[in-house]
């Protein structure tokens, strides 16, 4: 079971990178996947909601080995690309109960160990949950990318879910690991507002594919990218996998809803899309309705980064 931290711990919570949390009561517990098997339907075209054309495109599932977290996800030939590998637990169905388990518990940065194959016992960790297909997303190392093969057994060391932040009771937080919390340079200022380094402002009222959803534990929200002005205007064409960013106008507390003033933060997990409604997706991590979230741009707000920095805390504190 993974410590909850080597920070200081109060007996009001467990203190992660100067933030009060409940990291101690959380649970540890296993859920397996497998690498999945890219899926198509008969047809293999998809229509783009701009020219009414259909065009062919590389999509969901397998391993993706020239795109990872850190590598732009809307400038490349591709529609819902997932980056490194995505997995899933075969159940009759994607959304068998088995896979949901996976994809409810597993969250953002949990570390990730090959179970079986030629890449047994490698490491790599959680990007993103993504919508529809139901797969969870794992970023590993280009040469333990070469070495997995559809159908290879993946077992996630899941913690997070339940987490809470004991100083900033209006932000609910969800799908993040505790530990790579403590890496990302999030604060609560006096006045119990979270302050989030991230990538990019995204307006609430551009976001599709997702919306309407009862909760938010699993799948992802499309930020829809057909109008140019707005893109220009929030440079969302600089978007990345794994981009940090804040979804302004916008409450996931209990489901993907509109509502002026509220603010969601979410990770970017799978590339742009020519599809109406849909496009980059990202996944829910903290949210706040009465706005209690305060986003700061930061160029380093990036999973890539945070995991370089993750890796090395881990080797100083042996």
């Amino acid at each position: 079971m993974p410590k909850a931290s080597k920070s200081a711990t109060k007996a009001t919570g467990v203190v992660l990178g100067g933030l009060r949390t409940n990291a101690d009561k959380l649970v540890a517990i296993s859920v397996l996947g497998e690498v999945s098997q890219p899926k198509f339907s008969v047809i293999p075209y998809r229509v783009q909601a701009k020219t009414g054309m259909a065009i062919a495109l590389p999509g969901t599932g397998g391993i993706v080995y020239n795109k990872r977290i850190g590598d732009n996800c809307i400038d490349l030939i591709g529609d819902h690309i997932e980056p490194g590998v995505t997995i899933q637990y075969p159940d009759v169905n994607t959304t068998g109960t088995g896979n949901n388990g996976l994809n409810f518990l597993a969250c953002i940065g949990n570390p990730v160990r090959v179970a079986s194959g030629e890449a047994k016992g490698e490491i790599g960790r959680v990007t993103g949950h993504h919508g529809g297909v139901e797969h969870v997303l794992v970023d590993f190392p280009v040469k333990t990318l070469e070495k997995l093969t559809i159908g290879d057994k993946l077992q996630v060391n899941a913690f997070g879910m339940g987490l809470e932040l004991l100083d900033a009771p209006e932000v609910k937080m969800f799908n993040l690991d505790p530990q790579l919390l403590g890496v990302m340079d999030w604060k609560v200022d006096k006045s119990g507002n979270l302050i989030v380094p991230v990538t990019h402002l995204v307006p609430g009222k551009i976001m599709g594919s997702g919306l309407g959803n009862n909760n938010v534990y699993k799948g992802d929200y499309d930020i829809q990218m057909f109008d140019d002005k707005v893109v220009k205007e929030f440079n969302l064409g600089s978007m990345r996998f794994g981009d940090i960013v804040a979804l302004t106008d916008v409450d996931n507390s209990y489901g993907r809803i509109w509502h002026s003033g509220s603010i969601t933060i979410g990770v970017v997990i799978h590339s742009n899309s020519v599809v109406a409604g849909h496009g980059p997706g990202v996944s829910t991590l903290a949210t706040s309705l009465s706005g209690k979230i305060k986003p700061v741009i930061s160029e380093k707000a990036n999973l890539a980064y945070y995991f370089a920095a993750l890796k090395r805390k881990r080797k100083t504190e042996k």
